[in-house]
């Protein structure tokens, strides 16, 4: 038998030991006070689906835990040796879509009497618009096939390549971070939750999924009269706050422009105020931009005001893009 699952102990044979090496054993990710995130372990390419024929798809090994209801818990299954599926000819009239699932049958809870681990297909409703079947209890779905109207393997079969949508969920142990996979728009179960988003981690504050590093916005600054945005086509200018590695970091882009060459007006301070407390160096930041003619200096001071420091050869325009300094002391 290639598909085994633990806890089944009316099965034929029970349960061995290799069944219990093999399922994945453990408390798993809840959703609920008795219910378990349902899905499939990763490492390596666990229930990978290719094509085997015309009409037959082939799924691979693979572990996942299959939740039934409340009532009867989580299912520990895996699938040992490669398992190939029959797709049922499509209809004349209308495409549909089937669903690949890993399906549990417990003779204690299901009227068949049956009590065995499974994968199978579940077949849609073949309609204008289809949609993937609703599922029963105890069932996973792993992947989706389009079956178009008239397909057999007399008119050549699935298109494989674009056929197989994929909709393999992951779940991990209790505490650990759940991979990404089909799916985002689930709920968490805890606050203090993570779970990998494909680019990041999220954490689950109890309400919403929030980025483990928030990004941060921009924030743009009002100039002083005689200066206008986007010297030298460099942008608005705007900075904002990011922590690295605990410490706090300005960080700036654009330009300004005035007209007189080599006198920036206001005494040479760009803004019409003072950046807010929180935003202030601890100590005179000096660094030097480019500007239009010769590079100059700017000086970040402490009590958050900005001043250019103009050099000999200076026309209109100063960039701020890319600076980037520490705030703390």
């Amino acid at each position: 038998m290639t598909v085994r699952s633990a806890w089944l102990l009316t099965a034929p044979g029970g349960q061995t030991r290799e069944d219990t090496r093999i399922t994945p054993l453990g408390t798993m990710a809840p959703e609920g006070e008795l219910l378990t995130r349902d899905g499939v372990i990763a490492g390596g390419k666990p229930f990978a689906a290719t094509s085997a024929a015309a009409m037959q798809v082939q799924i691979g090994v693979g572990r996942a835990v299959v939740q039934g209801t409340s009532a009867q818990g989580a299912y520990p299954v895996a699938i040992t040796a490669p398992e190939v599926l029959t797709v049922t000819d499509g209809n004349a009239q209308f495409g549909r879509i089937d669903s690949v699932v890993l399906r549990v049958l417990d003779g204690l809870y299901d009227v068949g009497g049956q009590t065995l681990a499974r994968a199978e297909i579940v077949q849609g409703e073949p309609i204008a618009t289809p949609q993937p079947p609703n599922l029963p209890p105890a069932t996973l779905r792993l992947w989706d096939i389009a079956v178009p109207a008239g397909t057999s393997a007399g008119t050549g079969g699935i298109n494989w390549a674009t056929a197989l949508g994929d909709r393999r969920r992951y779940t991990a142990a209790y505490g650990g971070i759940i991979p990404p996979g089909y799916g985002s728009s689930y709920t968490g179960s805890y606050p203090g939750q993570y779970r990998d988003n494909g680019s990041g981690l999220d954490r689950w504050d109890g309400a919403a999924w929030r980025p483990l590093e928030p990004s941060v916005g921009w924030t743009p600054v009002s100039l002083a009269a005689g200066y206008t945005n986007n010297g030298n086509a460099q942008g608005v200018v705007r900075y904002r706050r990011i922590n690295i590695a605990g410490v706090p970091h300005m960080q700036w882009r654009g330009g300004v422009s005035w007209t007189a060459n080599g006198n920036p007006p206001n005494t040479t301070y760009p803004f019409a105020a003072a950046l807010p407390a929180g935003y202030r160096p601890a100590t005179l930041i000096s660094l030097p931009i480019a500007a239009g003619g010769v590079d100059i200096k700017i000086d970040f001071q402490t009590g958050g005001l900005v001043k250019l420091i103009p050099s000999t050869g200076l026309t209109t325009w100063a960039s701020l893009h890319g600076l980037f300094y520490p705030l703390d002391a």
